[in-house]
C-alpha cells in the first residue's frame, strides 16, 4: 500500500488532484482538501528525503488550489448574493454569513484570514467579501496570505507526523489526517464559544433597555 501511495504521489497526477480538491473546497466545504494535503504530505515526509520535491509539488498545488477556490467563492457571492440558493438559507449557514458580514465591515483582513481555518466559515466569510463589494484588489492579497499560512500549518502538521511515525508512512499520514481533523473541531467549537459569548454579553445591554419604563405624555405633562 505504501509503495502504490508513493508511486502515485510521484505522478504529474497527484498535484493536480490536490490542486483540484483544494479549489473545491473553496466553495464546497463537504470535499475534504485538508485530509488530502495533510495525508499526502505526511506521507511524503515518512518516505524520506527522495520525497522533498514531491512534497513541495504538494505544497504548491494546495495553494494555489486554496486561492482559487476562495476567488471562486467570492466570484460566486458578487454575482448571485449570499440567499439565492436553499442551502444558504439554513440557519447555521445564515449564522455564519452574518458574522462575516459584520466583521467585514469593521475589519476585513481579520476574518478573511481567520476564517480560512473554518470549514464553513470560510466560504461565509469570502461569498461575503463579493456579495458586499469588497474590492477584490483588497480581497486577493488577504486570500493569498491566508492560503500560505494554511498551507504552512498543514505542513507542520505533516511534519509532527512523520516525525512521530516516520518508520510506518501510512501510520504517519493516518496520524496527520486524525491531527488535521482534531485542530478542525477545536477551531470551529471555540468560534461557536466566542459567538456564544459575545451574544450572552449582548443580551443584557439589550434587556436593560427594554425594560426602561416608557414615558406618556398625557395632559401636557410627562409621566412614567
Amino acid at each position: 500500500m505504501v509503495d502504490v501511495l508513493s508511486s502515485f504521489l510521484v505522478t504529474p497526477w497527484a498535484p493536480l488532484l490536490i490542486l483540484l480538491f483544494c479549489f473545491l473546497d473553496g466553495f464546497f466545504p463537504p470535499v475534504p482538501s485538508e485530509t488530502v494535503v495533510v495525508g499526502a504530505l505526511s506521507l511524503a515526509f515518512a518516505t524520506g528525503a527522495a520525497a522533498t520535491p514531491t512534497a513541495l509539488l504538494i505544497l504548491l498545488a494546495a495553494g494555489i488550489g486554496a486561492a482559487a477556490g476562495d476567488s471562486a467563492a467570492y466570484a460566486i457571492g458578487r454575482r448571485v448574493g449570499t440567499a439565492r440558493w436553499a442551502w444558504m438559507r439554513r440557519p447555521r449557514v445564515r449564522s455564519a454569513l452574518t458574522w462575516a458580514g459584520e466583521r467585514l465591515a469593521l475589519r476585513p483582513a481579520i476574518p478573511l484570514l481567520v476564517a480560512r481555518y473554518i470549514p464553513v466559515g470560510r466560504v461565509a466569510v469570502n461569498m461575503t467579501a463579493g456579495a458586499t463589494r469588497l474590492p477584490y484588489r483588497r480581497f486577493l492579497p488577504l486570500s493569498l496570505v491566508a492560503a500560505v499560512g494554511w498551507v504552512g500549518l498543514s505542513a507542520l502538521i505533516a511534519s509532527v507526523a512523520s516525525a512521530w511515525l516516520g518508520h510506518s508512512p501510512l501510520l504517519a499520514a493516518v496520524v496527520g489526517v486524525v491531527l488535521s481533523l482534531l485542530l478542525g473541531v477545536l477551531i470551529d467549537l471555540g468560534s461557536r464559544l466566542v459567538r456564544r459569548l459575545r451574544s450572552r454579553s449582548a443580551a443584557p445591554a439589550t434587556s436593560r433597555e427594554t425594560e426602561r419604563p416608557a414615558l406618556v405624555v398625557a395632559g401636557g405633562r410627562t409621566e412614567l
